[in-house]
């Protein structure tokens, strides 16, 4: 999502925090993975986006690295030219990055006019400066494919003691992470055929890093305190330092780049990692033609840049010493975000070897986006490496999205939504007197405080810790919605009830302010259900972050909301194993197993043809099907309307001692009247307000002159000598439908008695030994949890 180019730039104004973020440039050879979105354009994306929510003069600069080796490399694979490669990956990126809403002020690419006039210029500066050298270099050339081979292609062992590792790369081992010349490698191999190549002498240039070296530690020694700089960064960086600066090659052979200013060097190009963080300024310039009030004027302007721990020394030490050799007066790095890695299952993630899940795979599993960036950014590596699962992502989707957050909301909206002698009409009310309520005081005066504390982490980009905190106000909200049981308020103190809606209103949209940065979709949604337009503040200046104190008093009393929906879906357990086992292997495997599906797929619809021209010649009519009756179907538990009710009414039977009479809210505004036998385990008081498990579509049955059109659900121990009630979460919808995952469909209108489909399925219900009310070993499930019994484990539903 970048800027339309319709509006003006922005430009750095005096008096205001400007702000420049870039995050590392992704290499644009293939598709990249949600490690690689997380490490920089995701992590970012939420800074930029906190910047903008402040009130800060922010602009966010990315785009593809696109120059070098890798992309020659690819284009041999894929038999075009590196611009075609480059086009291709380059809109698959941004396709990406598009659909993970990163909201780019310019998402730009390397290859363009404007990177080799910023990057010649530079060269010019540090050349006329005296800050490279010329030097005689060995450089492997290999026989068969007639040209001197640049790092990335060449492969062989790791020299370094204790790594080893046999797949090293000509410029850097991937397992151990020291960067390498290619003629360190051990039993070297050129990548395109094979074949052992040989050294050979050949002239590049070199930046003097060595002299270099006082004024970088300078800059490193105070920036890195006063910018905040990550563990992760300071550590690489001093032992960059401690190993002892060299002079590094700035030169490559090869053609793909920006060619050398120099005659004795036009042949050469720049090497990648020279020019590769170049294209931030570059980028810029596309995006302004006065970028230079951004990158020249440090006075003004503060650079935050987002990475992975591979890229640390390379805009810690090199780019730095680049722009302090040219002797201008560029905006240096203020504070560096860096990531460890993201693993994947039981393994890494890996571009090369196609292993993990792509940005490209996320728009087929059907999770919406929001789901993505949550579970990315509660699981950022920020000191050390996490691991994707998808088990993991279900926890956090159900427990921590379904259950928390959007139970929150949905149940604050939904009941001011209901009709005005049931609820608000969709108006929020008017409170008075708030703080004089000791429960909403304790709520504001923790909310004041999680506000601040999430201000603080954001401004020392503490990313997941600001997240964690904007969900512990989600939690708060429960908790306040539990303890002040306003739906009794409703009845018995309406004042006060009021007090707390509005309350809780207020901390919904508080919520979707805190939240825009990590999850855009769903404030903005959230913004619709309250008929707000989506424009997200929470600035000093016009007191917002002050206001969080007062949550009674964020949203105006007669402010009319919009249509409540439920934010969140559950994800199954069965959903769940079928992406794990589709995202196993690599792609390659993937690809072979879609294949395999395919052709499946092709005969199933080939012999289901066959079937149908077969029916179709029998048939003497030519009408549609008939649907299939309910008494033909298979008898699962997706026949029975089990529902979230609410006992809102409970008396003896007026003509038998051992029975009940409940009056019972099944949703919808319908009552059913119920009679249980439950007098004997049961007391009366106990049966008050209770939530419970309601099967609807049993036939309805008189019982002592009462027609009880419902049946509550409990369990036996196994004695018999006590009976509890299957009793969902508090928090659970009413009339909501009890699901069981793995079993889909509409349930029977009405259960037809003769063919026991209630008592064929009787048998297996059960709860197993944490209480949690089953079908065999399914749960019973609802939007905010299963339903669960008190005490009696291993007992039978009936």
């Amino acid at each position: 999502m970048e800027d339309d180019g319709k509006s003006s730039p922005k430009l750095p104004i005096p008096g205001k925090r400007n702000i420049l973020i870039t995050s590392a440039l992704p290499y644009v050879n293939n598709v990249p993975h949600l490690g690689n979105i997380i490490g920089c354009v995701l992590s970012a994306d939420v800074y930029a986006r906190y910047c903008r929510l402040r009130g800060y003069n922010a602009i966010y600069i990315c785009g593809t690295d696109e120059y070098g080796t890798a992309t020659e490399t690819k284009a041999l694979e894929e038999n075009c030219t590196p611009k075609e490669i480059c086009d291709k990956y380059h809109a698959i990126h941004k396709e990406v990055y598009d659909w993970f809403d990163i909201s780019f002020d310019k998402f730009g690419r390397t290859s363009t006019p404007e990177q080799t006039e910023v990057c010649q210029a530079i060269f010019k500066k540090l050349w006329d400066n005296k800050w490279l050298s010329e030097n005689t270099m060995q450089q492997l050339y290999c026989d068969t494919c007639k040209k001197f081979l640049a790092d990335r292609l060449v492969e062989g062992s790791c020299p370094f003691e204790g790594c080893n590792y046999d797949s090293a790369r000509g410029d850097q081992c991937e397992k151990c992470g020291k960067l390498l010349n290619p003629t360190e490698l051990k039993d070297p191999k050129c990548k395109v055929c094979q074949n052992t190549p040989r050294i050979r002498d050949t002239d590049h240039l070199f930046i003097e890093l060595p002299l270099l070296k006082d004024r970088l530690e300078e800059y490193i020694n105070e920036t890195s305190v006063t910018g905040s700089w990550s563990q992760n960064a300071i550590q690489t960086t001093n032992a960059w330092l401690r190993d002892g600066l060299r002079q590094r090659c700035i030169t490559r052979d090869l053609k793909w780049g920006v060619p050398v200013p120099h005659e004795k060097y036009k042949e050469k190009v720049f090497y990648v990692w020279f020019d590769a963080p170049i294209g931030y300024v570059s980028i810029t310039s596309c995006y302004t033609s006065e970028w230079e009030k951004w990158w020249k004027n440090p006075e003004n302007v503060e650079l935050y840049q987002f990475m992975g721990k591979d890229n640390v020394p390379f805009h810690t030490v090199m780019f730095p010493s680049t722009q302090l050799g040219t002797g201008e007066n560029w905006t240096l790095m203020k504070t560096i975000s860096v990531t460890e890695y993201l693993n994947y299952e039981d393994g890494k993630f890996s571009k090369s070897k196609g292993v993990g899940v792509f940005g490209n795979d996320v728009k087929d599993t059907n999770i919406p986006v929001e789901v993505w960036r949550y579970y990315l950014l509660t699981n950022r590596p920020e000191v050390s490496d996490t691991s994707f699962s998808w088990t993991d992502l279900q926890a956090k989707l159900n427990g921590e999205l379904l259950n928390n957050l959007g139970n929150f909301v949905n149940r604050v909206l939904s009941f001011i939504a209901k009709p005005d002698n049931a609820g608000y009409g969709s108006v929020i009310p008017d409170a008075h007197d708030a703080e004089s309520h000791p429960l909403t005081k304790s709520l504001a005066e923790k909310v004041e405080k999680f506000v601040a504390e999430y201000v603080e982490a954001m401004e020392k980009v503490k990313l997941k810790q600001g997240l964690k905190t904007a969900m512990l106000i989600s939690s708060e909200g429960n908790f306040y919605l539990q303890t002040s049981q306003f739906w009794k308020l409703y009845k018995e103190d309406k004042p006060l009830c009021a007090v707390v809606i509005r309350t809780a209103a207020g901390l919904v949209h508080l919520l979707a302010q805190l939240l825009e940065p990590f999850m855009p979709s769903f404030s903005c949604e959230v913004f619709k259900q309250l008929n707000l337009p989506p424009q997200f503040s929470l600035s000093d200046e016009r007191g917002e972050v002050l206001l969080a104190s007062r949550p009674w008093d964020i949203l105006p009393p007669s402010h009319r909301i919009g249509t409540p929906q439920p934010l969140f879906k559950e994800l199954e357990n069965d959903v769940v194993t079928q992406y794990r086992e589709k995202f196993a292997g690599s792609q390659a495997d993937r690809r072979a197993r879609d294949e395999a599906a395919n052709l499946t797929d092709q005969l199933n619809k080939t012999k289901l043809s066959d079937a149908k021209k077969q029916k179709a010649s029998s048939s003497k009519g030519g009408g549609k099907p008939k649907p299939q009756p309910a008494a033909d179907r298979e008898i699962t538990m997706a026949r029975l309307d089990i529902r979230v009710g609410k006992i809102v009414k409970a008396e003896k039977h007026p003509k038998a001692d051992t029975l009940y009479v409940e009056e019972i809210d099944v949703g919808g505004g319908e009552i059913r009247t119920v009679v249980s036998g439950l007098v004997k385990y049961i007391p009366l008081e106990e049966m008050q307000n209770r939530m419970v498990c309601v099967l609807c579509n049993l036939k309805p049955v008189k019982m002592r002159d009462i027609v009880s059109q419902a049946m509550v659900l409990a369990a036996s121990s196994s004695d018999g000598s006590k009976v509890e009630l299957v009793e969902p979460p508090e928090s659970a919808n009413i009339g909501e439908r009890v699901t069981f995952p793995g079993f889909e469909g509409e349930p029977d209108d009405v259960l037809n008695p003769k063919k026991k489909v209630w008592e064929t399925l009787l048998v297996d219900l059960n709860t197993n030994e944490n209480l949690v009310a089953c079908y065999k070993d399914v749960p019973f499930t609802t939007s905010a949890g299963v339903c669960k019994v008190s005490s009696i484990s291993n007992g039978t539903i009936r």
